[in-house]
Order: structure tokens, then C-alpha cells, then sequence
């Protein structure tokens, strides 16, 4: 399996998570997350004209690794990746789609929550998983799974904000998925973009200072 989408988000450390019930607004939305430093994006499929969308984007934004999130199956997996996807997220760990992603090499990061499903998506050949959701886990979540699994590359997603980014990355987690706290539909259907661009810079200054402390 290609690595390289992988350790282009491990070095970029965050990706924007793009849900919505309209296609609209999507290359504008995409254009405000690159202006502010995100050099990864994940568009969901259920999120209409999602496959068309990931095409596109692709083709405006070659600088931007784009990526289909919310993959359900091994056929979603497929048709994906068919559209252009460079990486996938899952939600939850089904060794199907880990197998089809496998086959076309492009990496796929399944959602896990328990130890023993972490382990698990790391036997099936996955290098980094997809702690979800990790509001409700915090994160010393992360610090704690480091103990008994640290080969297991960690991507926190489901809750990370402005006020948590910087805990969940000091505790361990080599990248970040953010949704609403920075793509928020409400300032997509307003055309508010400057905004989402504003959130983009402040998720992006936030990992400088963590790798840059003073």
C-alpha cells in the first residue's frame, strides 16, 4: 500500500472533514481551507455529488490531497477511489473495505474505538487508525492506548475544537480530523468562507505552536 498520502497527512497533521446535504459551496469552501494553510481535505460520502465533488477538487486544487470519508463498504471503497480519492476514512473497521483500499493501494484510515479493535485494524495491515469519536474519550485516551499499542500511528477525530486540538496532539495523536468546529455548514449556506479561512489559519497556528513551543 503507497504511504505517501499518509505521511503527507502525518506531516500536515490536520484534515478537514467537508459534510453537508448540499454540493454547493464546495469549491469555495475548498478554496477558504487552502488559503488558510489545510493541505488536506476529506469529503464525505454522504454528502451529495460527493464522488463528482472529489473529482473536481482534485483537478482545482492538485496542491491538496483530497480524500472520501464516511466509506460504508468495499464498493464505496472502490467507486472512491475510482473518482480520484487519495486516502479514505471510515467510520467504523470492516476488513472488506481495508482489503479493497489494500488492492488499489491507497490508505485507508478505519474508525476504532477499544484497544482490541485498534489492534485488530493494525493486524489487517492498517498503519494509522481513526480514534472515533474521541470527544467523549479525551485526551489522555491517547496516552493511555500509547502503553500497550505504540506502533499504532492514531488519527483523533468526532470533537476536536480549537480548545482541544492542542491536548489531543501533545497526548499523542500524529493528526487530527476536524468537521463542524472548522467546516461549519451554517457559515457554508451563508457564504461565509472568510470565516472557515479564519478557522483554517487557527487550527494551522495551533499545531505550529506544538511543534514549535517556546
Amino acid at each position: 500500500m503507497s504511504t505517501s498520502a499518509l505521511e503527507e497527512i502525518k506531516r500536515a497533521k490536520l484534515v478537514a472533514i467537508i459534510r453537508s446535504h448540499s454540493s454547493e459551496g464546495l469549491e469555495n469552501t475548498v478554496r477558504s481551507l487552502y488559503q488558510g494553510g489545510i493541505r488536506a481535505v476529506e469529503i464525505t460520502l454522504n454528502t451529495p455529488g460527493a464522488l463528482s465533488g472529489i473529482e473536481q477538487m482534485k483537478q482545482k486544487f492538485p496542491e491538496l490531497l483530497i480524500g472520501a470519508g464516511t466509506v460504508l463498504d468495499s464498493e464505496s471503497a472502490r467507486l472512491a477511489i475510482i473518482s480520484g480519492a487519495s486516502f479514505l476514512l471510515t467510520p467504523t473497521l470492516k476488513k472488506e473495505t481495508i482489503e479493497t483500499a489494500k488492492y488499489y493501494q491507497v490508505p485507508i484510515i478505519p474508525g476504532v474505538m477499544t484497544p482490541t479493535e485498534v489492534l485488530t485494524a493494525y493486524e489487517y495491515g492498517v498503519k494509522m487508525v481513526k480514534i472515533f469519536p474521541i470527544r467523549p474519550l479525551g485526551p489522555k485516551y491517547l496516552t493511555d492506548l500509547k502503553g500497550p499499542l505504540p506502533f499504532v500511528e492514531t488519527m483523533a477525530v468526532g470533537g476536536v475544537s480549537l480548545e482541544n486540538a492542542g491536548d489531543f496532539l501533545k497526548a499523542g495523536a500524529h493528526c487530527l480530523g476536524i468537521g463542524s468546529s472548522l467546516v461549519d455548514e451554517k457559515l457554508v449556506q451563508q457564504g461565509d468562507f472568510t470565516e472557515i479561512e479564519r478557522r483554517a489559519a487557527s487550527f494551522v497556528e495551533i499545531v505550529h505552536k506544538v511543534q514549535s513551543p517556546k
